[in-house]
């Protein structure tokens, strides 16, 4: 059985929380520039209307809450950090990456978009640049990626992608070489972390598209 959500209309025929998609539904449809988002408690959302769409924009609203036992297990994010991310628009797509300043969300670096590249593929490569960019700057912080693809494809110094080869993505190739060439031919002591997504939201150099 379904979970039951709660939908806030913050731009529509009608404002408020909802507690069915059809009510909701009728108050967005022909309307220009509506916004809504849907939460999983009624608490959640009328505090989520109480504040703006743009804070809610983006980010997963629809995951049950942990419990602040389950919090403690995970701890908090460490800071200073660096923290890297990847976004495709389809699979494969055009992809871009970036890496930020995990407690400003300062952006420290970007490359892309590149012609049909995968989610996977712009992680590892993320984690790659971030591993140099620490490296070159003679930082000593952990590196977080919420990917644990990538993180295991950069521990084994290999993009393991399934992506064939073309002339639309060969730039794209040449940087996964240059990529698995720098971790064969340099050392790190850069600690790689795990983003923990579902106690810490999204991770900060996400780009906001979900």
């Amino acid at each position: 059985m379904a979970k039951k959500k709660f939908y806030v209309v913050w731009e529509g025929h009608k404002k408020g929380v909802f507690n069915s998609w059809d009510t909701c539904k009728k108050q967005i449809d022909n309307f220009k520039g509506a916004q809504y988002k849907a939460f999983v408690s009624k608490v959640e959302a009328e505090d989520a209307f109480k504040g703006r769409y743009e804070d809610y924009k983006g980010k997963d609203t629809k995951k049950v809450l942990l419990s602040s036992e389950e919090l403690k297990k995970f701890g908090k994010p460490k800071f200073p950090s660096l923290s890297v991310d990847a976004a495709c628009a389809g699979n494969p797509g055009k992809m871009e990456y970036r890496g930020v300043d995990s407690e400003t969300k300062r952006q420290l670096f970007i490359q892309g978009p590149f012609e049909k590249g995968t989610n996977n593929i712009g992680e590892f490569l993320a984690l790659v640049h971030g591993l140099g960019y620490l490296k070159q700057k003679n930082l000593n912080y952990p590196l977080y990626s919420d990917s644990k693809i990538a993180m295991s494809w950069v521990k084994n110094g290999q993009c393991r992608t399934n992506l064939p080869i073309s002339s639309e993505n060969q730039q794209l190739f040449d940087l996964v070489k240059r990529a698995e060439k720098w971790l064969k031919e340099n050392n790190y002591t850069t600690r790689i972390l795990k983003w923990e997504t579902k106690a810490w939201g999204e991770i900060p150099a996400d780009f906001g598209r979900k």
